[in-house]
């Protein structure tokens, strides 16, 4: 029989709702019940394209053993982390606390009914493996720790709410952070220290993409001139485009490699990784002009337009690890599999491409594809002109990919959540300026389209959509990252109707969530339903920092609409977050960019004049802007805010401003690009 979880819309509960678990979605029926039978709460958040959830999901939750101690013992409810994002930071933050060691998926947690964790965990087997206790056993200590030492349990949580509380940031005392040179040069420092100069990134293995400290990098390198910067990016961005956590035929990331070269990843694919790291590689071409960079870009986008993109014009959240029971069945080879599709000629190029002719890098004989050689090796190796070998392998890469095709795919999660979606938006939006792809701008304006219509309701965002139905309160992500995706639009290509929306996200932003008395903004709004704390998060995760986009955002809009109330929020935030940055500068990278922009504003660039102009003197200004710049094209004809509303002309006109300072008009394309 299905549980509770049948008529939920989200794709990970109902991969739970043929367990013979008595599972709840998270609610009041479910904590009324706790509190009404005095029961503990097992709480598992995980998500669809978790591979160790899977893993736990049948190894315990599918068990009739398991599940009758579960039903009997706890009242126990599912989360799909994706959707309820302020239950897994709340819980995420008390698994560190409890455990003094990180988190992750699934996280398991053990709650009062008055939901204070008392006991954090991952990953369970059944029976003992791992250095970890089996579940039964583990579930029959804590519900007899529950009523024969609950004094002890209360008294922990009493503890366990005051340190989550101590975490808040808190206005400091002290002085400014002055011109930002010392927090910028220790944020840079501390990035070398942890730099890998063989496989580039920041950390030994497990490695994660990180974009937010690689956008960090290059805009510190066109502020300061910092070479060293600049490399530690680049080949970072090299590196990651060359392993195997690149889908080397399909295209996109993963979301991270489980060694340091990059070569095997964690084989699920999410959204939010691949706005933001198109974003970069887009940025790396334009530095560069490095194919590698463009190709990245090219096949990222394919990827998302194709296996990603709902009929609506939005993007769907995920790609499994798994498919037939797996992780990365889908994408793995043997030569042989590879050599009987190809002809000599293309398996010749294909196997010292993509590293067949190497030792086996996964499991039971299997390689995932890796860019193991440059291709002017190739060719030089096999005796052809570069062109020849370039052509046996785009032949080899379409063979295989078709070949691939027939697999069984791995499972996608179908939802399409507002601040995913807005990261590709942006992503879209700034590769296709960058790189001159006005089919990309498309369809980031598609995206934006989709959101407006059918996740803006009465001056509000909704979270989550699936199948025509949009639900859940939106989170400050939704907000944040969707303000930044507007921008990022407008200077792709300016419509009068993003232009309205941004601003009414921006003041629902600030009506809804900013903290006015000591600053920054909540991650829930202040209607939402009360939880064990409300966080304010300040340091980035595999997405950017909530309260660091939205200053970030608000900062520049109010430097484009010359608004205070804007720029007075984002000053407080900063002002909040100052003495942490402080003192851990590198975890805050997107609140490094706002604060560069406190001290420098972006310099704007606003044109009008006749829309073919326009078009032909932003094409040729685009190669010779930074990440400090911002440019609008405003045809003629067009309602614009008081701001910007520059008088028409026949020819165009540009006007270039920093701050409070604005240079005379320019009439001239030449005087412009000087």
């Amino acid at each position: 029989m299905p549980n509770r979880l049948a008529t939920e819309p989200s794709p990970y509960l109902l991969q739970h709702a043929d367990n013979p678990v008595d599972w709840y979605p998270w609610g009041e029926e479910a904590l009324e019940k706790a509190r009404r039978e005095d029961k503990p709460i097992l709480l598992s958040i995980g998500y669809s394209a978790c591979h160790w959830c899977h893993v736990m999901a049948h190894e315990c939750f599918e068990d009739a053993e398991v599940a009758a101690v579960m039903n009997r013992l706890f009242v126990n409810i599912k989360v799909d982390r994706e959707e309820r994002p302020d239950l897994d930071q709340i819980y995420q933050s008390a698994h560190q606390l409890l455990t003094q060691r990180g988190g992750g998926w699934p996280l398991t947690m053990f709650l009062t009914p008055d939901q204070t964790p008392f006991f954090a965990g991952t990953y369970f087997p059944k029976k003992p493996r791992h250095q970890l206790p089996a579940f039964p056993d583990l579930m029959e200590n804590l519900a007899r720790a529950w009523q024969e030492r609950r004094a002890d349990v209360l008294s922990q949580n009493e503890a366990v709410r005051d340190a989550l509380a101590r975490q808040q940031p808190a206005p400091e005392a002290g002085p400014s952070i002055g011109d930002g040179d010392a927090v910028f040069d220790n944020a840079v420092r501390d990035l070398a220290e942890a730099f890998d100069p063989v496989w580039g990134g920041f950390s030994r293995a497990p490695k994660f993409p990180r974009p937010g400290e690689l956008f960090f990098l290059l805009r510190e390198a066109q502020r300061s001139a910092n070479d060293q910067a600049r490399e530690m990016a680049l080949f970072s961005l090299r590196r990651m485009a060359s392993g195997g956590v690149r889908d080397q035929l399909g295209g996109g990331f993963c979301r991270y490699s489980v060694d340091a070269q990059w070569a095997i990843p964690h084989f699920e694919k999410m959204l939010y990784d691949n706005g933001p790291l198109l974003q970069l590689y887009a940025d790396a071409w334009q530095l560069t002009g490095e194919a590698l960079f463009k190709e990245t870009a090219e096949e990222l986008v394919d990827w998302a337009l194709r296996e990603m993109r709902a009929p609506e014009g939005g993007f769907y959240s995920a790609l499994d690890a798994d498919s037939e029971g797996h992780e990365g069945k889908f994408y793995v080879w043997k030569p042989d599999e590879a050599r009987d599709i190809l002809s000599n000629e293309e398996y010749a190029v294909a196997a010292l491409r993509y590293g067949f002719d190497l030792p086996s890098n996964f499991e039971n004989g299997q390689w995932n594809p890796i860019l193991a050689r440059p291709l002017s090796e190739i060719a030089s190796e096999l005796g052809v002109a570069e062109e020849v070998a370039a052509t046996w392998l785009a032949n080899a890469r379409t063979t295989l990919i078709d070949a691939r095709e027939t697999r069984v795919k791995p499972g996608r999660d179908d939802k399409q959540l507002t601040s995913w979606n807005a990261l590709m938006i942006a992503g879209l939006a700034h590769a296709g300026r960058v790189m001159a792809r006005p089919d990309w701008v498309d369809a980031a304006q598609a995206a934006v389209d989709f959101l407006h219509r059918s996740l803006w309701r009465d001056g509000r965002l909704l979270a989550s959509y699936k199948h025509g139905d949009a639900r859940l309160n939106a989170y400050l992500d939704d907000y944040a990252f969707l303000l930044d995706a507007l921008l990022e639009s407008m200077q792709a290509g300016y419509r009068e109707t993003d232009m309205a929306w941004a601003r009414q996200v921006a003041d629902a932003l600030l009506n809804h969530f900013e903290d006015t008395a000591q600053g920054g903004f909540f991650f829930t709004s202040h209607d939402h339903e009360a939880l064990l704390m409300r966080p304010k998060p300040g340091y980035d995760n595999a997405t950017p920092s909530g309260n660091g986009v939205a200053a970030f955002a608000l900062q520049r809009l109010g430097h484009l609409l010359g608004e205070t109330r804007y720029l007075d929020a984002s000053a407080r935030c900063l002002q909040l977050f100052q003495g942490q940055m402080t003192r851990q500068p590198v975890a805050y990278p997107t609140l490094l960019a706002v604060l560069e922009e406190s001290l420098l504003p972006p310099r704007i660039m606003v044109l009008r004049g006749p829309a073919a102009d326009l078009a032909r003197w932003k094409a040729a200004l685009i190669p010779t802007l930074g990440a400090h710049d911002m440019v609008l094209a405003l045809p003629n004809g067009l309602a614009l805010p008081a701001a910007l509303a520059k008088p028409e002309s026949d020819r165009p006109t540009a006007w270039i401003c920093s701050g409070t300072a604005c240079l005379p008009p320019v009439t001239e394309l030449s005087a412009l690009l000087a």
